[in-house]
C-alpha cells in the first residue's frame, strides 16, 4: 500500500483547526498528517504543538496563497500520495482506503477527488467541487451535482467511480511524483482555480483526474473567503482567463478566447443592473492582469493540447435556455 500525506493549508485558522482536525487525526491512521502553515500571526502553531504532538508542521516564511503555500510546502513532504485537505473539512471514518485503493489499481490514475458534500446541509452537495468538476468550450466551470447556483440534493445518484477533468482544490488528492513531474500548481494564480489549471495540464500528459463516490467529507466553503466576495470574483475570472491561455488547442485558442471575453463582459453588464458595481470592477480588473501578463502565459504552453478537453459547448445555454439545472443526460459527452 501507497504511503499517505494529509497536508492541511492553514492562515490564522485556529479556530478552524479546534473545529475540524480532530476529525482528520481519528479517521485517518494511514496517513501522516502535516499542517503547512502560511506564516500566521494567530496562535495556530502554538495550538498545534500543545493539542497534536503527533501532527508535523511545516512554516513557510509568509502568506503564500494556496498555489505557492503548497507548492512550498510539499517539497518537504516525501510520502507517495498528496491528500491537500482544506481546513474548513470534516472527514469520515474510511475517508482514505477507497482512495487509495483507486489509485493502486490505475497507475494512469493521477488525481482523485471525493464526494463532498455541504457541513452546513449535509444531505446537499457542496458548492466547490461536489462530485467532480467539468469545464465548457469557453472554461467556465460546473460539477456534476451543483451548476451555478444550483446545488443538488445527495440522494446516491454519485456514489459512483467516474473519470472527470478536474478535482476540487477543498478535497485534492495527487500522486507525488505527478505533482513534481508538472512543477505543482501555477504560483501566478495564487488562490482560486490552480486545480483546475493543475488537472488541466494533467490530462494534456494523458493521465486521470478521477471521482470516488466512496469517500465522503463535509466542506464549509466560504470559510476563508466568501463566495460574494468581489476579491473572489477577480481571482476566478483573471486566473480562468490565465489558464486558457495556457492549455487551450493552438487552433482555438482565439476564437474560442474571443468569446470568453465577449460572454464576461455580458456578466460585467448583468452585474451593473444588479446594482453589483464592485463586481463589475472585479471582471474588468481581470481583464486587465490577462492582458498585462498575456505573453507570461502564452510562454507557458505545453507541447500538447487536447480538443476534446469540454463536457460540452456551454453551459450558459444549457442552464438558461435549455433549462439544465443538473447533471443529467443533457451532459453525456465524454472526455
Amino acid at each position: 500500500m501507497k504511503s499517505i500525506a494529509v497536508v492541511i493549508l492553514n492562515w490564522n485558522g485556529k479556530n478552524l483547526l479546534e473545529q475540524f482536525l480532530p476529525s482528520v487525526t481519528k479517521y485517518s491512521p494511514e496517513a501522516t498528517i502535516y499542517i503547512a502553515d502560511n506564516a500566521s500571526t494567530d496562535d495556530s502553531v502554538g495550538y498545534i504543538r500543545a493539542a497534536y504532538p503527533e501532527v508535523k508542521i511545516i512554516q513557510n516564511k509568509g502568506n503564500f496563497g494556496y498555489a505557492k503555500g503548497y507548492n512550498e510546502a510539499l517539497q518537504e513532504v516525501d510520502e507517495d500520495i498528496y491528500a491537500l485537505v482544506n481546513s474548513d473539512i470534516e472527514v469520515t471514518q474510511n475517508w482514505l482506503q477507497p482512495i487509495l485503493s483507486l489509485f493502486e489499481q490505475d497507475n494512469e490514475t493521477a488525481i482523485i477527488q471525493p464526494k463532498i458534500l455541504d457541513y452546513k446541509n449535509k444531505n446537499h452537495f457542496e458548492y466547490a467541487g461536489a462530485a467532480g468538476g467539468f469545464i465548457d468550450k469557453y472554461g467556465l466551470a460546473f460539477c456534476r451535482g451543483r451548476i451555478f447556483d444550483t446545488i443538488e440534493e445527495d440522494k446516491g445518484q454519485y456514489n459512483d467511480t467516474a473519470q472527470i477533468f478536474w478535482a476540487s482544490g477543498a478535497c485534492f488528492f495527487i500522486r507525488k511524483e505527478v505533482y513534481r513531474k508538472l512543477n505543482g500548481f501555477d504560483e501566478d494564480f495564487f488562490a482560486h482555480q490552480e486545480e483546475i489549471d493543475l488537472c488541466w495540464r494533467a490530462y494534456n500528459n494523458n493521465l486521470k483526474v478521477m471521482y470516488c463516490g466512496e469517500s465522503v467529507v463535509y466542506h464549509v466553503g466560504g470559510a476563508t473567503l466568501n463566495t460574494g466576495s468581489p476579491r473572489k470574483t477577480f481571482l476566478n475570472y483573471r486566473n480562468s482567463l490565465w489558464m486558457m491561455l495556457k492549455n487551450l488547442p493552438t487552433s482555438k485558442l482565439f476564437p474560442v478566447l474571443f468569446l470568453r471575453l465577449s460572454q464576461d463582459g455580458i456578466s460585467g453588464i448583468r452585474h451593473v443592473f444588479k446594482g453589483e458595481f464592485a463586481h463589475l470592477w472585479a471582471i474588468l480588473k481581470s481583464h486587465f492582469y490577462f492582458y498585462l501578463k498575456f505573453f507570461r502565459f502564452i510562454n507557458k504552453r505545453g507541447s500538447k493540447q487536447y480538443h476534446n478537453y469540454f463536457r460540452v459547448k456551454s453551459i450558459v445555454y444549457l442552464y438558461f435556455i435549455r433549462k439544465g439545472k443538473i447533471f443529467d443526460k443533457k451532459f453525456n459527452n465524454t472526455l
